[in-house]
């Protein structure tokens, strides 16, 4: 059949936060391309995938500014609740659907799509994951997201770990495909820049307390004081107002207005990969963005001032040669990571990041190929392996125990009008309004 008879591969991305967001899309993104050749996984010649987008709304999100920031495009997005979205996908046919949400939105939509696909003959192929490092509740975000068809794992660490929780309570562990983070990328760092620039990349919830915050505030400002011929940048991941996947009570930029910080110090938002191409030390707590670091083997550091603890994710780089203290670094310490590490998380420096997703896209393509289209989607979860526990994951999201809409849910039997919509726009907006400002009024209030 000719390509310009044919119809592009559809793949949906349903995402509760802009991290999410950008990890879904840009998962699409990695899956398809293997699926683009000259010949389709049906058969047919194919075109560019389309990318529908669908953000589950709540108090995270996504703004616009959040959206482009990302810099992956959509050819459709809008805001869903979980039973409108269900709705569409009753109504729509898609061939890839990446659910990138908590693992709790992940089980929900799971229950709600075996209902709405009831009986269809032929349905998307799931998939699923994990946004970054998974350094805490892995056996509870694992059972929830058990029942896609691929479970993805960002590094062979991962991989094996998922596999373990799987046959380790019996579940069916063939859906954990290994694959890597999918937004590394960018040149190798090819040495220094003019000026030479640390930057500190901030996380939202990561440390929490405004003690913590405001040490590591000052500790930048004085590296930035200690050399004036550097720049010294803090990277921010949302503007005052905005939600990430993380509430962010004290954002940093609150807490830098009481202080005077040289001319060398700077704030800045934007893609994170731009960011980096004018980096020469990546400094921060656990973030990502340490992984998209090393991948581009620019020297980073995961500081360890606030202890190695799990609370703060940095334990997950033990053995990694990354960590080090602000006094190091103002003497200029340089780290050196350990090779085996890195390749065994996924960041794949070695040069094998090109055929990290080859793995995903050829299962994905034989699941499409199918005789008979794909069986029912069975989560390990069900009202009978976890009477006291799957209930009230679904209510969250307005479903029952059988994935069907609870009386009275939102929007279930109509697309909302505008009216609704502006009432849904200034709840979301006083709800952030709340969060960063009158709940730590409250708090101090308390402590007197």
């Amino acid at each position: 059949m000719p390509a310009s008879t044919t119809k592009p591969l559809r793949i949906a991305v349903l995402a509760d936060s802009d991290t999410r967001w950008k990890w879904g899309a840009l998962t699409a993104d990695r899956i398809a391309p293997g699926l683009s050749m000259e010949a389709g996984p049906r058969g047919e010649a194919q075109v560019s995938p389309a990318l529908d987008g669908f953000l589950l709304r709540g108090r995270a999100t996504p703004t616009a500014r959040q959206l482009a920031e990302v810099g992956v495009r959509a050819d459709s997005l809008k805001e869903v609740t979980a039973v409108e979205f269900l709705r569409s996908m009753a109504q729509e046919s898609y061939d890839v659907l990446v659910l990138s949400l908590v693992g709790g939105g992940v089980q929900a939509m799971l229950h709600g799509l075996k209902r709405v696909w009831e009986g269809r003959p032929e349905r998307p192929v799931v998939v699923t994951g994990y946004v970054g490092v998974v350094y805490e509740k892995l056996a509870d975000g694992l059972l929830l997201r058990h029942g896609a068809d691929l479970v993805l794992a960002n590094s062979r660490q991962d991989a094996e770990r998922f596999r373990a929780v799987y046959e380790g309570v019996g579940a069916d562990a063939s859906a954990v495909t290994e694959v890597a983070l999918p937004f590394l990328g960018g040149d190798p760092y090819a040495g220094e820049h003019d000026p030479y620039t640390v930057v500190f990349a901030a996380q939202p919830s990561v440390p929490d307390s405004r003690k913590d915050r405001t040490y590591l505030l000052n500790r930048l400002i004085q590296h930035a004081r200690l050399h004036p011929e550097r720049e010294v940048l803090l990277k921010l991941r949302s503007k005052p107002g905005e939600h990430t996947t993380h509430i962010e009570e004290l954002p940093y930029q609150k807490l830098v207005q009481r202080l005077d910080p040289p001319a060398n110090f700077r704030l800045v938002y934007g893609n994170m990969g731009e960011v980096l191409d004018r980096t020469d030390l990546l400094v921060t707590i656990s973030s990502t963005a340490a992984l998209e670091s090393l991948h581009r083997r620019i020297p980073t550091v995961v500081l360890t001032d606030l202890g190695v603890r799990e609370v703060l994710g940095n334990h997950h780089f033990v053995g990694s040669g990354c960590l080090a203290s602000w006094d190091q670094l103002d003497e200029g310490h340089r780290p050196v990571p350990d090779e085996e590490w890195v390749s065994r998380q996924g960041v794949a420096a070695d040069g094998s990041y090109a055929t990290a997703f080859d793995a995903a896209r050829e299962r994905i393509a034989t699941l499409l190929e199918r005789p008979g289209g794909l069986p029912a989607l069975t989560p390990y979860y069900t009202p009978a392996t976890a009477p006291g526990y799957l209930p009230g994951i679904l209510a969250r999201h307005h479903l029952g125990p059988d994935g069907s809409p609870l009386p009275g849910a939102p929007a279930h039997d109509k697309e909302p009008g505008p009216v609704r919509q502006i009432v849904r726009r200034a709840a979301r907006g006083a709800y952030r309004h709340g969060v960063q400002r009158v709940a730590p009024v409250i708090r101090r209030m308390g402590e007197l």
